[in-house]
C-alpha cells in the first residue's frame, strides 16, 4: 500500500506540465512545434532560454515537493524511505511523460529526474550536473548530456545504496536497485528517437533549429 500510495502521489504531482502550461500562457501548444516533446529541451528550442529554464526548474521542483511529502509522510519508517522516494520518483515521472489529460504525451522526464537527484542525494547530483554540462559544453548534444546523466543516476544509487548510505533494511536494497535502474531504462527508452539519430550523426545540436 505505501508503494502504490508513493506511485499515486508521484503520479499527481507529475501531471503538472510546466511545458505545456507554460506555453498556453503565451498563446503557444508547444506540442505543436520543434519536436513536440513538452519538455524542457523543446521549450528552449522553441520559446527561448528564459522560458526553458522556467520549464526546467518547475518540472525539477515538482518532484522534490512530492519527495519532501513522501519524506513528511514515511518520517517514521526510516529503513525503507529512500525506496519509496524512488517510488514516488518513478510516479512523478510516469505523470510527467504521460499525462492522461494530454493523451498520455508529456515530456521525457530529465527535469524530473533532476529534482530526484536534488531530493535524494546531492552527492550524486552534482556528478551528474558537472558530466551534463561538460558533454553538453563540448558536444552540444543535450540529449547525450541527459542519457549520460541517467546512468550516472543508477550507478550512483547502487554505489553509495550498496554502501548503506541510504539507511535501507537488508531486505529492500535490491528493490532500490532495481527501482533505481527501471527509473534510468524509462529515462533511455522515451530518448530511443535521440539515441538513433546520435548513431546516424543526424542529432539536432544544441543552438541550432531542428531541421
Amino acid at each position: 500500500m505505501e508503494r502504490l500510495l508513493c506511485l499515486a502521489m508521484g503520479y499527481a504531482f507529475g501531471l503538472l506540465q510546466s511545458g505545456y502550461l507554460y506555453s498556453r500562457l503565451h498563446e503557444v501548444d508547444i506540442r505543436q512545434h520543434g519536436s513536440g516533446n513538452a519538455g524542457s529541451t523543446n521549450v528552449l528550442r522553441v520559446m527561448g532560454v528564459k522560458a526553458a529554464l522556467v520549464v526546467f526548474l518547475g518540472d525539477c521542483f515538482k518532484m522534490v515537493f512530492a519527495c519532501l511529502l513522501t519524506r513528511l509522510l514515511f518520517r517514521s519508517q526510516p529503513e525503507a524511505l529512500y525506496l519509496y522516494l524512488l517510488y514516488t520518483g518513478l510516479g512523478v515521472i510516469l505523470g510527467h511523460n504521460y499525462p492522461f489529460f494530454m493523451n498520455f504525451k508529456g515530456g521525457k522526464g530529465i527535469a524530473s529526474s533532476a529534482g530526484l537527484l536534488l531530493a535524494i542525494d546531492w552527492r550524486v547530483m552534482l556528478v551528474c550536473l558537472a558530466v551534463f554540462v561538460l558533454v553538453v559544453f563540448f558536444t552540444r548534444y543535450v540529449s547525450l548530456g541527459s542519457i549520460l546523466v541517467l546512468l550516472l543516476f543508477f550507478t550512483g544509487m547502487v554505489f553509495f545504496g550498496h554502501r548503506g548510505d541510504y539507511g535501507l533494511a537488508p531486505g529492500y536494497t535490491t528493490e532500490f536497485f532495481i527501482m533505481a535502474g527501471g527509473i534510468s531504462l524509462l529515462g533511455i527508452w522515451r530518448h530511443r528517437a535521440n539515441i538513433r539519430r546520435l548513431l546516424n550523426g543526424t542529432e539536432n545540436k544544441l543552438g541550432k533549429k531542428k531541421e
